[in-house]
This record gives C-alpha cells, sequence and structure tokens, in this order.
C-alpha cells in the first residue's frame, strides 16, 4: 500500500505489515496505507493476518504528532479509534501476529482483532498510558474492557502495568505465544483454518456479538471529542 504498510495476497489470506521506524510508531500516514490495505483485503475477501517487523508491532501513537497540541492530539486519537472500531466489526477474520511488543495503541489493536498470536522472549505488551501521565480515554477504557478479564482490566487500565508474552496470555491481548520463527507459520494456519468458516455466517454472528459494544464505542467516541473541545 505504502512503504509504511505493505500488503501481500496469498491464497485468500492478506498480510497487511506495519514498517514505521524502531517503534513502528501510528501516525496518520500509517492508518491511511492500514485503512487502504483493508480496503483491499474486502475487495480480495481475504482474510488478514495484521503484523509489524521482529521485535516490534507497535509502541503506539507517532508522540511527535501527539505532542503537537490537544487539537492535533484528537485528531490521531480519532483516527485511531475508528481504526480499532473497524477491525472489531471487520466483515472477515482478522489475525493479530504480535512480532514483539505491543504497547498502547499497539496493544488496542490487538485488543480488537479476532486472533492474537504473539511471541516468546522479553517483549513488553500493555497499556502505559496512566505510567506516562495521560488519563485514559473513553474508548480506550471500554476497548480493554471488552476483551479483558476483570482483574486484568484494573490493573492494566488503571495501574498500567505491563506483562511479559505470557502474562499478556492471560491478560486478554494474546491467544497463544509460539517461538519468533513460528509466527507467521502459526498465523497462516490459523487464517487457513478460519478458511473453513462460512465467513458470511462469521460476519453477521460478531456483528450481532459487538452490536451493544459497537453502539457504546460510538457514544464513547462523541464523549472523547466533547472532552477535548472543552479542553481547546
Amino acid at each position: 500500500m505504502t512503504e509504511l504498510v505493505s500488503y501481500e495476497l496469498n491464497d485468500g489470506i492478506a498480510t497487511i505489515s506495519l514498517n514505521n521506524g524502531k517503534a513502528n510508531a501510528l501516525s496518520h500516514d500509517v492508518f491511511a496505507g492500514l485503512n487502504a490495505a483493508l480496503d483491499q483485503a474486502e475487495q480480495d475477501k481475504a482474510i488478514v493476518i495484521l503484523t509489524g517487523q521482529p521485535g516490534m508491532f507497535s509502541g503506539g501513537y507517532d508522540l511527535k504528532e501527539m505532542q503537537k497540541g490537544p487539537k492535533e492530539a484528537m485528531a490521531l486519537v480519532k483516527v485511531g479509534s475508528t481504526l480499532t472500531r473497524r477491525l472489531a466489526a471487520f466483515p472477515l477474520p482478522v489475525i493479530g501476529a504480535c512480532s514483539g511488543h505491543a504497547i498502547a495503541k499497539g496493544a488496542f489493536i490487538l485488543l480488537s482483532v479476532d486472533y492474537r498470536i504473539g511471541v516468546e522472549g522479553g517483549f513488553k505488551l500493555g497499556l502505559n498510558e496512566v505510567a506516562i501521565g495521560m488519563t485514559m480515554h473513553h474508548a480506550g477504557i471500554e476497548i480493554a474492557r471488552h476483551r479483558m478479564p476483570a482483574p486484568y482490566f484494573y490493573r492494566s487500565v488503571v495501574n498500567a502495568e505491563i506483562f511479559n508474552p505470557e502474562g499478556a496470555v492471560a491478560a486478554g491481548f494474546l491467544d497463544e505465544v509460539v517461538a519468533p520463527e513460528q509466527l507467521m507459520e502459526r498465523a497462516v494456519a490459523v487464517a487457513s483454518q478460519m478458511k473453513q468458516l462460512n465467513l458470511n455466517a462469521h460476519k453477521q454472528t460478531k456483528l450481532k456479538v459487538k452490536a451493544d459494544y459497537l453502539a457504546l464505542l460510538d457514544r464513547c467516541f462523541e464523549q472523547d471529542a466533547a472532552h477535548f473541545d472543552l479542553m481547546g
């Protein structure tokens, strides 16, 4: 799609890879690339594998954009929140192949896809907003609440606890962990299993299961926008 986001289609499986430097920071350009890649996957009717670079899935929002001011920060958060909502309701299965660290928005993406595979190693996964002085936004709270077991939800959202890959399985960020060299092979295997589903039934069931959650997210987006308007 762009040099920041690549797209590869093979036998009905679309691999979308993030490639934006050391932290795989999520900027406006990266989100544009991701949306273009998802558009292509829908057109191709392909099951999606979303991954990063070796050792790094994503460290979250591009801080250069976030630090420009409240309006700029809100603009990026709005685009990011819209992307995570799109992933949550995507009409085809989405597999997160978490290739290493996943912090803040990187972790929120993992909370928004259908199945998540991580890799063994000294990697950190979690929501660090409170630790770096950011009050968690309404949408972020509900994205986490939707997917995380209650004790881990509190530890993650309120206490900003960060987990290793094995702990991230218990916390709800991942579904399984494999050796790094097995990540893409395992992701393709899961995608191949999902190809056996009736994909229309998968889409419709996903939307039924998440109907109240998606409506809640829409209300949260309005609350977050109003909060930033008051600040600005």
